[in-house]
């Protein structure tokens, strides 16, 4: 009884956030998340990855340990969305960053605080570092058949976990302002965020209800299994492994639409909309069993 309550901590402030987002996209179709947007990836997000990495008690070798788990998930991600592709006749360039880069950030990383507290995080931030560094890596080289550079020096959020890298790697200390301040600004972020996804959910479009269940359902029901695999490979225990298995099971990241619409044609964006869609809807039902299994063998 007492692991169903905590579930319901869990999951309750995060779908109820999410909630306030999309009751507000509905209620007003013309309501602008650029300001959101903007501060979340200029400032939020950069002082955000700072926070986690430089305030959690992560060490340099857990945060690269996670980083290197996170590409070995993605890579099972990757084989097993070239396949779903290829069996439905689908690009299998264009449409496969949801399939390989799941929401650790926005929902993720909510989540593995809410289950596991400060500690959570800590272990969370490698696997959600190694996300935002694909996304701005490979995500626009396959959104846009070729890699650009210039995208990649303007992405703030880099920055923010190379200079918390160096901080952490020399064992530096800061002023408790500075702590103070990106803790405040870390947890304004998840929650903007999340509202932020809500807003999302509520304009985007799905276009095949079958087709894009089964790649949502490849997304959130399949992703876990290789969470485990991933586990049990490297032989994982405790909190870091429960975190691998929650973050495997996140539905396709938003921002995957966001660099679809910069760089790929409508049919593509569309297609990209509808699985993030279809496998948010569907994470709603499955994120409550992993993170119930996470917690009941993963301590």
């Amino acid at each position: 009884m007492e692991l169903y309550l905590k579930l319901l901590d869990i999951f309750l402030p995060v779908f109820f956030i999410i909630g306030i987002g999309f009751i507000l996209g509905k209620k007003d179709p013309n309501f602008d998340t650029k300001p959101i947007t903007n501060f979340a990836g200029l400032i939020g997000t950069p002082a955000m990855a700072f926070y986690i990495i430089s305030y959690t008690g992560i060490t340099i070798d857990i945060f690269f340990n996670y980083f290197f788990y996170a590409l070995a998930m993605i890579f099972g991600f990757s084989l097993l969305g070239l396949i779903a592709l290829f069996i439905m006749r689908r690009d299998f360039i264009g449409e496969l960053p949801p399939l390989i880069l799941p929401n650790t950030a926005n929902i993720g990383i909510p989540i593995c605080l809410f289950a596991y507290g400060t500690e959570g995080l800590g272990f969370a931030s490698g696997i959600s570092c190694a996300v935002i560094f694909l996304h701005f890596t490979l995500g626009i080289l396959l959104a846009k058949k070729n890699f650009s550079l210039i995208i990649l020096v303007k992405n703030t959020p880099l920055y923010a976990i190379f200079a918390a890298l160096i901080f952490l790697y020399f064992d530096l200390q800061l002023p408790g302002f500075v702590e103070n301040t990106t803790f405040l600004v870390t947890y304004a972020t998840i929650f903007l965020v999340l509202m932020s996804l809500g807003i999302a959910l509520s304009r985007l479009k799905v276009i095949s209800w079958y087709q894009t269940t089964f790649l949502g359902l490849v997304r959130v029901v399949a992703g876990p299994f290789i969470g485990f695999f991933v586990v049990l490979i490297f032989d994982l225990n405790g909190v870091g492994a429960g975190i691998v298995l929650i973050q495997s099971a996140m539905p396709s990241a938003i921002l995957t639409y966001l660099i679809g619409s910069m760089y790929s044609d409508k049919k593509t964006i569309d297609s990209i909309a509808s699985t993030i869609v279809t496998s948010t809807v569907i994470s709603f039902l499955t994120l409550p069993i992993v993170v119930y299994f996470s917690l009941k063998y993963f301590q």
